[in-house]
């Protein structure tokens, strides 16, 4: 009876359970690394069109000597936002000369309505979605970086 068990071949439970425990480390490690990466090339858009707007707004700004009735529907025209884009991320643009860009995202946006991707002009930085907090895959909410 005991040299049939001695033959048999296959993993032992220990084994499996190894390996199991080895998997879901690094799933653990993976997974948010994973979903952070994949916020942030959804932001890229928004930066994308953005960078696009501001240029739009300084070239009229250089043409004309002022941005006054310069609004961010001729600047979309303008800088060609493309209609994928444009249904993805609500713009708006705060200031004359403008000193904040805003994409929010839209009801149709993969990652989510509500998200908001931000240029400021006097830090000539980008914050926001994808950028400087990502989504905590636990609680939904939103953790700093």
């Amino acid at each position: 009876m005991l040299r049939k068990l001695k033959n048999q071949k296959g993993f032992t439970l220990i084994e499996v359970l190894v390996v199991v425990i080895i998997v879901a480390i690094l799933a653990a490690i993976a997974v948010p690394r994973y979903l952070r990466y994949v916020e942030k090339s959804r932001s890229t858009e928004a930066q994308t069109a953005i960078t696009t707007l501001r240029k739009a707004f300084d070239i009229h700004l250089q043409t004309t000597g002022s941005t006054d009735n310069y609004t961010i529907e001729d600047a979309m025209k303008d800088a060609n936002i493309g209609a994928s884009t444009m249904k993805n991320w609500k713009f708006e643009v705060t200031g004359n000369p403008p000193r904040q860009y805003v994409a929010t995202s839209q009801q149709d946006f993969a990652g989510g309505e509500g998200k908001q991707v931000i240029y400021d002009v006097v830090e000539a930085q980008f914050h926001g979605y994808g950028i400087d907090t990502w989504t905590n895959p636990e609680s939904g909410g939103m953790e700093a970086d």
